[in-house]
């Protein structure tokens, strides 16, 4: 196992690290913690890792002070606790006067390997080493790395190419921040093909190539859910009745950004001969949400039980996805784009609620920090539409007077101008805008 070791070692440091698209995402490198990257499957976490070992490159830190080990490897299967520290062993007999020294380790799923926290506490307090993680298995899951570390990590999540990294990826690298007509018109394209196609970097095209075929797109992203199904919840969970669960990832993936509520879904599976208890229910919801495949937000309240008794909001991780799983021949437009909204807002790490006031209007997002409401945002296709705009104006107006929040943004595809109300100002924006200056 020594000589594997070694030789992967050599391997890594003979080969050049990949061309890839930068992710707007800064891995904190704090001393004494280790990295976790987490996130869904085939987002692009281990590109990350190859992102930071270039920026170490760029700052001149050498190449053979840097480790990188997959343990999906097959030559490396099985693996136990044990074999880990011949790992570190064999990096410092290829590279001696490396100890001591700052070096970067970098350990790809390592959590197929049982025993593996004990080896990372043990390198962290023994050695001079900076130590980046990434998992997402069903041994496993993502978000559970820094829980096994035991306050040990610092998370650090990948997403799905957000608009202005497809742009980037696409070749679109420059645009002023008031674009003229002709950068509008590509930028207000581009955006269509997101809302339609999603960031997965897989199924992204570059510039000069023409884009997937939709069929093999839709095939693509579907096959993505059925190993989170399979992987991520049936076999960790050891889940005998499939049926339900995978009714339930079509009806929440088919229908994003909807109110979801469990008991309504289990009569509707009642109706239909398919037998699942409510609790199940809510534990394959719960771990579908684990899996970062969905993201449920509640009702902004003060009370515990108002947030438990009303139904939650159901956004999908990802547009593309949603796409793929749609019942209707054409996408719901207002729907993605109100999907878009919510990730670009969770890709800041921000608590994210929606509002309904006092009279039953709803606002589709509330901001908060520290417990205190900061901003709001309604999302709608267009303004132009009497009632529609009437509608908007009357909810964002209310929830302004009642949170004492005097601005708000209403998020649209193309309208933009200023609304002054008795309640505030309100600023109409077009989405694409509002990506690129945020």
């Amino acid at each position: 196992m020594n000589t594997l070791f070694e030789q992967l070692i050599a391997d890594f440091h003979e080969r050049s690290l990949p061309e890839l698209t930068p992710r707007t995402v800064e891995l904190p490198a704090l001393q004494g913690k280790i990295d976790a990257i987490i996130g869904m499957r085939r987002t692009g976490k281990t590109w990350y890792l190859f992102q930071v070992m270039r920026q170490y490159l760029e700052q001149g830190i050498a190449k053979e002070a840097m480790l990188y080990i997959n343990f999906d490897d097959e030559r490396l299967f099985p693996l136990t606790a044990q074999d880990l520290g011949g790992i570190s062993e064999a990096y410092y007999r290829l590279y001696p006067e490396n100890r001591g020294q700052r070096c970067y380790f970098f350990f790809d799923e390592i959590q197929n390997v049982s025993g593996w926290e004990n080896y990372l506490r043990r390198l962290v307090d023994t050695e001079n080493v900076q130590i980046a993680v990434t998992g997402s298995s069903a041994k496993l899951l993502s978000r559970e790395i820094a829980t096994s570390l035991r306050g040990r990590t610092i998370s650090t999540e990948i997403f799905p190419f957000s608009f202005t990294e497809v742009l980037q990826h696409e070749g679109v690298t420059e645009y002023p921040v008031r674009p003229g007509a002709k950068q509008r018109a590509l930028l207000e394209n581009r955006l269509q093909y997101y809302l339609q196609r999603g960031g997965f970097p897989e199924v992204q095209k570059r510039s000069g190539e023409e884009p997937m075929k939709d069929e093999l797109h839709r095939r693509i992203l579907q096959e993505y859910v059925d190993v989170v199904i399979l992987r991520d919840v049936v076999e960790r969970y050891q889940v005998g009745n499939v049926l339900p669960l995978r009714y339930l990832i079509r009806s929440l993936l088919a229908s994003p950004a909807t109110l979801f509520s469990i008991n309504k879904f289990y009569n509707d599976l009642k109706s239909q001969g398919i037998a699942c208890g409510k609790n199940t229910l809510h534990e394959y919801f719960a771990y579908l949400t684990d899996s970062y495949l969905i993201y449920p937000v509640s009702i902004y309240s003060r009370s515990v039980r108002a947030k438990q008794v009303n139904p939650r909001k159901v956004y999908a991780i990802d547009m593309g996805l949603a796409n793929a799983f749609r019942h209707k021949p054409q996408p719901d437009w207002g729907r993605l784009l109100e999907n878009l909204v919510f990730m670009a807002l969770r890709r800041r790490g921000l608590e994210i609620e929606y509002y309904r006031t006092e009279k039953g209007y709803e606002v589709d997002f509330i901001v908060t920090a520290s417990d205190k409401a900061q901003s709001l945002y309604q999302v709608t296709l267009d303004m132009n539409e009497g009632s529609t705009r009437k509608r908007e104006i009357r909810a964002l107006s209310a929830a302004m007077k009642e949170t004492g929040i005097s601005t708000a943004k209403i998020l649209t595809l193309h309208h933009e101008e200023q609304i002054e109300t008795d309640a505030g100002k309100i600023e109409v924006i077009p989405v694409w805008l509002w990506l690129l200056q945020e």
